[in-house]
Order: structure tokens, then sequence, then C-alpha cells
């Protein structure tokens, strides 16, 4: 699993940094974000975008009033 913290990223660049790590993915590899923010966008532009994207596998965890931890799955 590899897991980015992108509340110290720009948020400009932080969807860029999110697909770039999930695109080096292993097929049934997740990749876990750590966010200031529900990541729901995140979500629907992934679920449109990239067909990899497992999105019943899709989980978010509010941990905090500024972390939120998301678990972004690549179909196997």
């Amino acid at each position: 699993m590899t897991t980015l913290d992108v509340r110290e990223i720009p948020p400009v660049n932080r969807h860029d940094r999110i697909h770039e790590a999930f695109h080096a993915l292993e097929p049934g590899e997740s990749l876990t974000i750590v966010n200031d923010h529900d990541p729901q966008p995140l979500y629907y532009e992934m679920a449109a975008e990239i067909p990899e994207f497992d999105e019943e596998g899709y989980e978010v965890e509010q941990e905090g009033p500024e972390r939120f931890v998301a678990d972004l799955p690549k179909e196997a």
C-alpha cells in the first residue's frame, strides 16, 4: 500500500500528484491519501476519468476536523 499525505502539497498540484501515484500502482494495490477535507470531488473525478479505479472499493474515514483518510483501490 502506498500512502500520500497531500496536506503539504499546494491544492493546485494535489490531483496531479494523486493521479501520478495512482497510475504507478500495480493492479490490485491501493493508494491511501491523507487530506484536509473530504476528497469527494476527487472520487467523482477518478470514477469518470480512470477506468482502473475501483469505485466500489473506495473508502474514506474522517479521523479529525482536518484529517480525512481515503483508500483509492486499483482494480486487479
